[in-house]
């Protein structure tokens, strides 16, 4: 075939450059597909249309970079398409890059041009003796079909890294009064342009592989920070886990909700990895959290548990009215069985004040006020230290985090731990986000405001919190409530929790609209089955929840 005319050569070149642009811009958006599937079918299809060539392959290395993938197949004549966005699953055997002896692999004309950068034009395979050929005419034996012209490109990237190889079968002359064109061999001008679009294809393709990279390499940095705090404290181990699963599960039941005031909500991939993101960040801050606050599994403990102090006081105390008994016998007058009868019931009345005291050190979900009162009337008790001096039974630090009504937090220690949302929303700030995940400071940072404003830390309403932060308050809540690991309760029931979250629907603690959502749906169900202790999933009678609307 003769070379290409001056108006050929601009055609080409305006296709060239159209590619180029396209190529510049593209993005992979199918769902369930690797992202550059889009691009790779783009890059192979433009170059069988720029030189007419029935058959074309693109290749990619392996992640070990031992073999060439076939990656995308299309034969026009034989409607072959395999691969791709569209295409049928590859069946064929990767092309080894090596032989057994860790040689590079020179027979087969891909594996050559992998590995020496090279191209190869070839008229016609079947009369070529410096390639081996077997699979190709196991091919057109297999299909009935005549491969004649080849020409074979290598993609390489910026630092000369093999990212592929561009592979066009049987270029056809353009088609006359409806015939088929005949096959014909790649010209110089057909390689030189093919070579152009395959810099162009390798440079789009890298940073495409960059920017996929970049985004492997934050998930990992993000599950860094959740492993760190989940070995932290490993009463809250599993939280940073399961409420982002929560929050995907009632996104995506509010994504198919097709009626209500959130009929309008939708998520495109992109949204649910930003809101996945947020998920897993939003109680980074607690990476800054003492740990013996994280850790405060029961009223005294600090770096250890200080009710081993208090045992020791009691000690003192009940040897103390044992002396006073030994001496009141040696009394001249003393009555031994009424002085016996005081010390039993001294230090049986000793024993069940400290009974008491560790029982209340172990927290619970409500102190009352009677118990609150004995305590500080048990920290009134005198005794004296091994410095001779009398003091109090217990300090005031003992008896304000003994006398706690919920948990074992006193009100410091829950502003320390309370702390963590605001040193969240600080970390994810002072990132730079890109665009497509920069709703995730707001997302992670608002999941304990509250509807009626009276949340934290801004104190925002409703109307000023994202559906996405919305739903990350539900998931919050509702992972805490049937927890089974925190030290101080037990694992809520099905009914118990959604009980409690319909008050909190009721009263403006969290969005009555997501709730309805949260039961109608049975998001609350599906997350039981998978992540709940099966003594806590009970019957649930959903006409009994409060504030819920079926």
């Amino acid at each position: 075939m003769d070379e290409l005319n001056p108006e050929q050569i601009a055609q080409r070149l305006h296709q060239l450059t159209e590619v180029s642009l396209a190529l510049g811009y593209m993005h992979g958006s199918a769902a369930r597909l690797d992202p550059l599937d889009p691009l790779l079918d783009r890059i192979l299809r433009v170059a069988k249309h720029m030189t007419g060539a029935d058959g074309g392959t693109l290749y990619r290395p392996s992640e070990d970079r031992s073999h060439l993938c076939f990656h995308i197949s299309i034969y026009d004549t034989l409607g072959i398409c395999q691969g791709g966005v569209h295409g049928a699953p590859i069946a064929m055997a990767p092309v080894p890059l090596y032989d057994g002896h860790g040689n590079q692999n020179v027979s087969s004309v891909a594996a050559y041009a992998a590995n020496f950068h090279q191209s190869v034009n070839i008229e016609d395979v079947y009369q070529a003796d410096v390639f081996n050929f077997s699979g190709i005419r196991r091919f057109d034996a297999s299909f009935g079909y005549r491969s004649q012209s080849i020409l074979t490109v290598p993609m390489a990237d910026h630092e000369g890294e093999m990212v592929g190889v561009l592979q066009l079968v049987n270029a056809r002359t353009p088609a006359e009064d409806g015939a088929e064109g005949r096959i014909r061999p790649f010209t110089e001008t057909d390689q030189r342009f093919i070579e152009a679009l395959a810099a162009q294809a390798a440079l789009a393709l890298t940073n495409q592989l960059l920017v996929q990279q970049l985004e492997d390499l934050l998930e990992a940095l993000v599950n860094l920070i959740n492993i760190g705090i989940d070995e932290k404290s490993p009463y809250t181990g599993r939280h940073c886990q399961f409420v982002p699963e929560l929050t995907m599960m009632l996104a995506e039941a509010v994504h198919q909700t097709r009626s209500g005031p959130l009929a309008d909500f939708r998520m495109t991939d992109a949204d649910r990895k930003e809101l996945w993101l947020a998920g897993l960040l939003h109680d980074c801050g607690k990476i800054t959290t003492p740990v013996h606050v994280v850790d405060k599994s029961t009223k005294l403990e600090t770096i250890f548990d200080r009710i081993a102090l208090i045992d020791t006081r009691f000690e003192v105390l009940l040897r103390d009215a044992e002396i006073r008994a030994l001496r009141a016998r040696c009394a001249p007058d003393a009555n031994p069985a009424a002085i016996d009868d005081r010390l039993r019931s001294e230090q049986g009345r000793l024993r069940a004040d400290r009974d008491f005291l560790r029982r209340a050190n172990v927290g619970s979900e409500g102190m009352s006020p009677e118990d609150q009162a004995r305590v500080r009337r048990i920290g009134a008790y005198r005794w004296t230290g091994p410095d001779g001096q009398e003091r109090p039974f217990l300090g005031a630090d003992e008896v304000e985090n003994l006398t706690v009504r919920f948990g074992t937090l006193t009100e410091a220690e829950r502003k320390i731990i309370n702390n963590h949302i605001d040193v969240s929303v600080r970390m994810l700030e002072s990132l730079p986000w890109p665009k497509h995940l920069k709703n995730v400071p707001e997302y992670a940072g608002g999941h304990h405001e509250r509807m009626d404003g009276k949340g934290y830390p801004k104190g925002l309403v409703g109307e000023q919190m994202s559906v996405q932060a919305r739903i990350m308050a539900i998931a919050d809540i509702f992972e805490a409530l049937t927890a089974c690991d925190r030290p101080y309760k037990r694992g809520k029931t099905l009914s118990e929790s959604l009980h409690i979250l319909g008050r909190f629907a009721l009263n403006g603690h969290i969005d009555r609209d997501l709730f309805d959502i949260f039961v109608r749906e049975r998001v609350y169900l599906q997350f039981a089955h998978k992540n709940m202790d099966a003594r806590q999933i009970d019957a649930v009678d959903e006409s009994r929840i409060p504030g819920y609307r079926p």
